[in-house]
């Protein structure tokens, strides 16, 4: 494969950088409060119904009135994307790859400019911004030198007088479903991963962020993606959500976001409908409840750092971030009372300010679950800090820690998705392992320990996709932890890995006799 090295996350202690981030806000307040359209096989669509989007941070500031697909906006775009496929799945994966490698070239120029958008959008504090556009560019140069890598097929057995060879081919049409959370990078990649492949996409963005996801097909066309390749129809599920999943011309659906969601779309996707002649494939990652789980011979400092960093980066709305903490033994006490110092020292407030850790949860939904929770854990455990939360401008959560929390509570088992991080204390390392496997979801977990013997164990027995020692369970970079998970956290699809492409395409054997 062509060498591939992953994009460096901003060094913000350099002046010029911060100035840099800046005047990226600058470049976006010019287009704020503008009407963003569908585009269906290149051409700009506005619809009369739009969704207002606005910055989680200050509901007054409007980042865009998104126009409104509807189901005959979704059938139009199905209908272009089929033409489309005829000629695009006929293009040579090498000049698909360079359509990634140049829309990378451009995202890396104006990567200031797409962090200060999800800022706005998406609430993200600068890093948590930085590091999700910075994947985003992985991912387009990853995928394209996995394309390149897979354009030959694969070799197999040969035998006198016959020539077997097995190659990939695109599927057709993919309906990706992105989520808010990483508004740029998993909207991008799922996007591009389809496309590079030699399929055709209608791109549903989440609602929430569907404008940095309009920049996004924008800088594609720039990059020269031909029309209709990637077809943007934003809109609620309600009204084009199901519509497309069911439709028997939908040949795949790559879906990220909540398991209640992600089951139903499994469901809807399995009947086959009337006209469909294929079984559809979905590739799905659902979210998690994941575990840190700290050794009584562990690096103390390395563990609180870890848990804190991992519970309450971007407000904890991370399917991997750290909910629960499990310590062994007699440190419980000690990591507790580090954890909830550093936490102290957290800030939370408008991330466009770079001084603060922590921005708001992205909507009043959001707001309003965490804080349920927050009231259920109070009847689970002890609070020992936060717990409260202010929507009178936007909707900010304080970051919340509980302690001796029993391993079946609600708060232990459920994913909030928001920054609340619960302890539990195991009487030895086998038990931290079982505690840790304890729910329903397997997506991310990590193990703080100096026993070598005890972190074998965890790499057979802790049954998660991604499993990290001595670091924190957040923060997979593209190509080198390949990210997906078990059980109810999806279909392991193992997102920047080497086999990721080839579930977008199916494998064609043919033989010729001499």
């Amino acid at each position: 494969m062509i060498p591939y090295k992953h994009e460096p996350l901003t060094d913000f202690t350099n002046e010029e950088n911060r100035r840099a981030y800046e005047q990226g806000f600058e470049v976006v307040k010019e287009y704020l409060g503008q009407e963003v359209p569908l585009i269906i096989g290149g051409e700009r669509i506005y619809t009369d119904e739009k969704m207002e989007n606005f910055n989680p941070s200050n509901r007054e500031e409007i980042i865009g009135y998104v126009s409104k697909a509807t189901q005959e906006h979704a059938e139009k775009a199905m209908q272009v994307a089929q033409e489309t496929f005829k000629t695009w799945r006929k293009v040579k994966p090498e000049v698909r790859a360079d359509v990634l490698f140049r829309a990378a070239a451009i995202a890396r120029r104006r990567k200031f400019e797409l962090s200060a958008l999800l800022s706005k959008e998406a609430g993200k504090p600068w890093p948590e911004a930085d590091a999700d556009v910075a994947e985003g560019i992985d991912f387009l140069e990853y995928y394209g030198r996995q394309m390149v890598a897979m354009k030959d097929g694969v070799p197999i057995a040969q035998r006198p007088g016959e020539d077997n060879r097995f190659n990939y081919i695109p599927l057709g049409v993919g309906v990706v479903i992105s989520p808010w959370n990483f508004a740029f990078a998993i909207m991008a990649g799922t996007a591009v991963a389809a496309a590079v492949t030699g399929n055709t996409v209608l791109l549903k963005p989440a609602s929430n962020t569907s404008v940095i996801a309009y920049k996004f097909v924008e800088l594609m066309e720039q990059a020269g993606l031909p029309a209709g390749v990637i077809n943007f129809v934003p809109g609620s599920s309600r009204d084009i959500g199901d519509y497309l999943v069911d439709h028997p011309k939908t040949r795949f659906v790559s879906f990220t976001g909540s398991r209640n969601v992600g089951v139903r779309i499994f469901e809807r996707a399995a009947k086959v409908q009337e006209g469909q002649i294929w079984l559809k494939r979905v590739i799905a990652e659902m979210g998690g409840k994941d575990t840190i789980v700290v050794d009584n011979d562990a690096d103390l400092e390395l563990a609180a750092q870890s848990i804190v960093k991992s519970a309450f980066g971007f407000s904890g709305q991370k399917c991997s971030a750290c909910s629960r903490a499990v310590i062994v033994g007699d440190v419980y006490d000690q990591v507790l009372d580090r954890v909830t110092e550093l936490t102290k020292e957290l800030t939370v407030g408008d991330p466009e300010d770079y001084n603060n850790f922590m921005g708001p949860v992205i909507d009043k939904a959001s707001y309003d679950k965490i804080l349920e929770y927050v009231e259920i854990g109070k009847k689970e455990g002890r609070l020992v800090l936060g717990g409260t939360g202010d929507d009178s401008k936007g909707y900010f959560v304080n970051p919340t820690i509980f302690a001796d929390v029993d391993p079946e509570a609600r708060i232990m088992q459920e994913e909030i998705f928001g920054p609340v991080v619960a302890f539990t204390k195991a009487k030895d390392f086998d038990e931290a392992i079982d505690i840790a496997n304890n729910t329903d979801y397997g997506l991310t977990g990590a193990v703080i320990s100096n026993n070598r013997f005890h972190l074998e164990k965890a790499r057979e027995d802790f049954h998660v996709g991604n499993l990290y020692f001595n670091r924190g369970c957040t923060a997979a970079v593209v190509g080198y932890q390949p990210f997906g998970g078990f059980n109810m956290s999806g279909t392991d699809s193992k997102a920047g890995g080497p086999d990721y492409l080839a579930l977008h395409m199916q494998a064609k054997t043919v033989s010729e006799m001499h």
